[in-house]
């Protein structure tokens, strides 16, 4: 009996050690549990600045690869953190064919392979098996490929949880990965604008397990209201600071009798459509003005040192919303006003005004992409803007026509807010005569200490 009771404590700690998740489907729903103790993911999507996790209450990260999966699982370990591992299915938006039986297979057994591998980890939470490979696809087998290795998973590692992740929501993606994938635990969902139907939408379709949200943040630029000229206008970071908190309290937090927990969207940078559309980080590595809503969401606490707020952007009185075409060059007035946030609903005077700007020009992007295929980074334009380290600068238009953008970043406390107005550039005709200067319309300077 003595040495039972050791086997089965010996069995128990090897659990622990391995860091066994399950689900729990009781009277408080689904639930993960974690080495036996529940677990909620409070996660972030990214493989950098884990550090920085834990500060912000964050207690998991998303990979969408296993690329850098011994260097990423080590170090979310040492930083307390688990891992959705992720295991990139090709697509066939880029060519992969699921008819191919050879080349299936060969995915199937790599796939085995890193399984094998990584199964054991104590930082692994749950497998992610593909990223929306329902998007612009039509070859239906692919959810076979997604069923192989779930099952495959469940033979060989009986410890973590398998999921698959689709882009948004559809009922037919749901009714296929039910029938086809029966051995996918977790309905993973990636969404922005769309984050409120879920809940409701999931049940309307048919999932009656435990879901996540992979994947969210601001609203996608394919969701942006767009200029004349079809390129889509961001939120500044202080909208999107604000649609964080939002989403996050009102469409992830109150659904925990099945949505398992979720993961912001997207923890580093990255060239999308914009530098900043997505990314929590700048280029620099600075935390963005967003990461503070991520802070009060996830810890109920305000940050001890947080961002700038940005209240508004102009150039020449327009808005990033208004229709702002200037003339090749041309000299315009851009101006900046930013404040100290403080939390969700307040603002503080910079009656210091240890304010940090830089502003920039850049080109449009022309190498936009979908489903978060690397891009290109649009290119900068130099030597246009004059003074720009203030909050208010004059710059050149550039001097061919097209469609640009100015950026402009705000630093304090180490972190930065930011902003971009989009713009068109005419060609100068005869009648325009040579350039000149429109000057910056009276503005009541107070404004911008109070």
């Amino acid at each position: 009996m003595h040495w039972l009771l050791c086997m089965m404590l010996m069995l128990l700690f090897i659990s622990q050690l391995n860091g066994q998740t399950k689900i729990v489907n009781d009277a408080s729903g689904y639930r993960l549990f974690r080495n036996g103790a529940p677990y909620y993911v409070k996660g972030v999507g990214g493989e950098t600045y884990m550090d920085q996790v834990t500060i912000i209450g964050g207690n998991s990260i998303r990979t969408w690869g296993v690329e850098n999966a011994d260097k990423v699982l080590n170090e979310a370990q040492r930083n307390g953190l688990t891992v959705m591992l992720g295991l990139w299915l090709q697509t066939e938006r880029q060519g992969f064919d699921y008819n191919d039986s050879d080349k299936v297979l060969k995915q199937l057994n790599h796939f085995k392979t890193m399984v094998k591998r990584y199964k054991d980890h104590p930082a692994l939470l749950f497998w992610g098996i593909g990223n929306e490979l329902d998007l612009q696809y039509s070859n239906v087998k692919v959810w076979s490929a997604v069923q192989d290795i779930a099952k495959y998973i469940h033979e060989t590692d009986p410890d973590h949880p398998t999921s698959t992740v689709t882009a948004g929501l559809d009922s037919m993606e749901v009714q296929l990965i039910k029938k086809m994938a029966p051995d996918v635990d977790i309905y993973c969902v990636n969404t922005y604008g769309d984050i409120q139907n879920v809940p409701l939408k999931i049940e309307k379709y048919g999932w009656s397990g435990p879901y996540m949200i992979t994947e969210w943040g601001p609203n996608g630029y394919w969701e942006a209201p767009k200029t004349t000229w079809e390129v889509s206008i961001e939120q500044t970071s202080t909208e999107k600071k604000a649609v964080y908190f939002e989403r996050y309290k009102k469409h992830i937090e109150p659904f925990k009798t099945k949505c398992l927990g979720s993961y912001a969207f997207f923890w580093g940078s990255k060239q999308e459509y914009t530098e900043t559309w997505f990314g929590l980080f700048a280029k620099d590595g600075v935390a963005t003005e967003p990461i503070d809503a991520l802070e009060i969401a996830f810890t109920g606490h305000n940050p001890l040192k947080p961002a700038p707020t940005i209240l508004s952007m102009n150039i020449a009185d327009k808005t990033a919303s208004d229709t702002v075409k200037l003339k090749a060059g041309e000299k315009y007035p851009a101006s900046v006003l930013a404040k100290i946030g403080l939390n969700m609903t307040e603002t503080a005077n910079d009656t210091l005004n240890k304010f940090a700007y830089r502003w920039r020009i850049l080109d449009e992007s022309n190498d936009k992409k979908s489903g978060g295929d690397a891009e290109d980074e649009a290119q900068e334009i130099p030597g246009l803007i004059s003074q720009g380290h203030q909050s208010r600068i004059s710059f050149r238009a550039p001097s061919k026509k097209g469609a640009y953008r100015l950026f402009v970043s705000v630093l304090y406390n180490n972190k930065v807010a930011y902003s971009n107005i989009p713009f068109w550039v005419n060609d100068r005709t005869p009648e325009d005569g040579q350039a000149r200067f429109i000057e910056f319309r009276k503005t009541d300077m107070n404004s911008f200490n109070q």
